[in-house]
């Protein structure tokens, strides 16, 4: 089991329990050391005095704070250490705030919280309750390694978190820091705002975070071992090159054709028809009656995409079809098929 790397007392009202802090991630990145070409050798950084161009020991280095080129306020580390707030011994939370107030710019890194007893999981357990049923966060200050953190107490399932948060003086605004940021965004036509909404939808899925993983870091292993074989290196593709304004509605009618439909939506009309309708089975069927009737299960639904589902119970206007997954869309699918059947038998007989 890992360690805590910080310990204290988690505290709201005059209910305390005690607390052990742990990462909640961690960093799988591929990790280098610096070398000298054509060598073994490796090159390290050193502290040098730029004027002289000779080492400076760890000892002989004191804090400058700038107040002009060449003129400084110079500071020793005991000075800094003596007004440094220590480290904290409490998360002493103070007050409460919906989840959904709270921009997720301000969040910064994540840590678990866990009781440091078997004897305090009544009172953890009570504040994870709470919090859950209020989809409340607390928010506290602690120090943690000499500096001073603005947190916030949450339920990640069954355990508590605690998020350490910037300042607000600490987010940049962006229309200081963007220099090409419009003043008014110019108003899409109804036919690139429909294209573009049945885009989203029809790529819309359910958060799963083991389908992401860190292509790049995959790439720089895959690259090592190549090497290390004497195998060709493969280049990464290059990056797609941006939409022209021009052609923003042909590029979305050809994002749609690839995400599986034959056209956009159009704006307030009726939807195309589905690719199932117009398979060669479909048409084969009885002349009698249409080639695929509208509320009839078709038999080739277990083969079709998600985006061709979709495209399905949106003309059969099936609510709630926009945060379905490709499964939760055949079975409803299904089940409208074999209910019109139903009534058509019924009417028969």
């Amino acid at each position: 089991m890992a360690r805590p790397i910080w310990t204290g007392t988690l505290s709201f009202g005059l209910v305390t329990v005690p607390v052990g802090l742990y990462s909640a991630t961690e960093d799988h990145s591929v990790h280098f050391r610096q070398l000298q070409r054509g060598t073994s050798d490796r090159v390290r950084n050193q502290r040098v005095n730029e004027r002289t161009g000779e080492e400076v020991e760890f000892r002989e280095v004191v804090k400058g704070f700038e107040l002009a080129e060449g003129e400084y306020v110079v500071l020793e580390p005991a000075e800094l250490e003596q007004i440094s707030p220590g480290r904290s011994k409490s998360i002493e939370i103070s007050g409460f705030v919906d989840l959904a107030e709270v921009d997720p710019i301000y969040f910064d890194r994540t840590y678990y919280l866990g009781p440091r007893g078997k004897e305090y999981a009544r009172v953890y357990g009570l504040l994870h309750r709470a919090l859950a049923d209020t989809n409340r966060a607390g928010l506290a200050t602690f120090v943690m390694r000499g500096k001073q953190y603005l947190a916030a107490v949450r339920v990640e399932g069954d355990v508590l978190v605690l998020q350490t948060m910037h300042y607000a003086e600490e987010v940049r605004d962006p229309h200081q820091e963007i220099d090409n940021l419009p003043e008014t965004v110019a108003e899409p036509s109804e036919k690139e705002l429909a294209a573009a909404r049945q885009l989203i939808e029809m790529l819309s899925a359910e958060w799963n975070p083991a389908d992401y993983h860190d292509s790049y870091t995959e790439q720089v292993r895959e690259l090592v071992e190549a090497k290390l074989a004497g195998k060709e290196v493969v280049t990464a593709a290059p990056a797609p090159e941006s939409t022209n304004v021009v052609d923003l509605m042909a590029v979305l009618e050809r994002s749609l054709k690839q995400a599986g439909s034959e056209e956009p939506e159009p704006a307030a009309a009726p939807a195309a028809k589905s690719p199932a309708a117009k398979s060669p089975a479909a048409k084969s069927k009885g002349k009698g009656r249409a080639a695929q009737e509208p509320d009839e299960p078709s038999a080739g639904l277990d083969g079709l995409s998600k985006a061709q589902l979709y495209q399905l119970a949106t003309e059969r206007d099936i609510a709630g079809r926009s945060s379905m997954t490709r499964d939760q869309l055949l079975e409803a699918l299904q089940g409208a098929g074999k209910g019109a059947k139903k009534r058509r038998l019924r009417a028969v007989s």
